[in-house]
């Protein structure tokens, strides 16, 4: 999915400024180098001594939900990745929700707010500028989902219709270039724009091909009626300049994971198609 406006850096220190004023007067975690090391002894300057805190933008099915509405707890294929690299690195691996666009122009981790973040985010040389990649970990399409009955077979057919998309992300993007004539919709995340058009709000859904496909999983009354190929990538992500001894670490991680059979068996578990 990639979720992702392009907002210049300039405001994204002034955001990481205000968030960290927030934090300091609110009580909450600051970054702090003492304390921060894993159980191998590598100093990675975590937030909270032997946890490793992630900042996501939840909910985004399959890649990151809440187990069960209220539970605070939190599941999916991102979370199970990194709790799986955590546990390499002798860290426990702690969720927090935060809004996509403060993560992707890289405030909340200038700010200190988290560690790294994890929400399905499409590696693009403009977050580039403002944020550091790992190593890619997922491939992706953007996609078109419809209601059954809408008579809509592909994007030529949106012209006067309501799209829906996540504001600041490539699948917006590929809607303003691609979807001639139709009246795009913004909406904070997932969690908004899928109520949206089972409500009758909009009349299509144009975003990440996994996540359309997760709603075409949980409801027979949509289909996904076209994919793009665009050749996007996500990749966790780490404020610029900082966190390198992290960023190689779940680098090496993410690698021996693939290596050893267990990343397939997390990717089989959200979007095998045998089941």
């Amino acid at each position: 999915m990639e979720r992702r406006s392009k907002i210049a850096y300039g405001l994204a220190l002034a955001a990481a400024a205000t968030l960290a004023l927030a934090g300091c007067s609110g009580g909450g975690a600051t970054p702090t180098e003492s304390g921060s090391a894993a159980a191998g002894g590598t100093d990675y300057g975590l937030i909270t001594a032997g946890t490793l805190t992630v900042c996501s933008d939840i909910p985004y099915k399959p890649f990151e939900y809440e187990e069960s509405a209220g539970s605070g707890k939190y599941t999916g294929f991102d979370v199970d990745l990194l709790t799986a690299i955590g546990d390499k690195l002798g860290l426990k691996t702690q969720f927090q929700v935060t809004n996509f666009d403060t993560l992707q122009s890289g405030a909340a981790l200038l700010a200190g707010q988290c560690d790294m973040g994890a929400s399905a985010m499409t590696i693009t040389d403009e977050r580039k500028k403002n944020i550091d990649f790992s190593d890619g970990y997922y491939d992706s399409l953007q996609s078109l989902l419809v209601k059954t009955d809408s008579g809509i077979k592909d994007i030529n057919g949106l012209s006067g219709k309501n799209v829906g998309v996540q504001q600041g992300t490539t699948g917006e993007n590929y809607a303003k270039e691609h979807a001639k004539g139709a009246n795009l919709v913004q909406f904070s995340d997932d969690g908004v724009l899928w109520p949206a058009l089972q409500g009758g709000q909009i009349d299509a859904i144009l975003q990440d091909l996994p996540v359309n496909l997760q709603h075409e999983k949980d409801d027979a009354s949509y289909k996904v009626v076209e994919t793009y190929k665009t050749d996007e990538q996500y990749g966790f992500a780490f404020a610029k300049g900082q966190k390198e001894s992290l960023r190689k670490a779940v680098n090496e991680q993410l690698k021996a994971l693939k290596d050893n059979g267990e990343y397939k068996k997390i990717y089989d578990k959200y979007f095998s198609t045998s089941k």
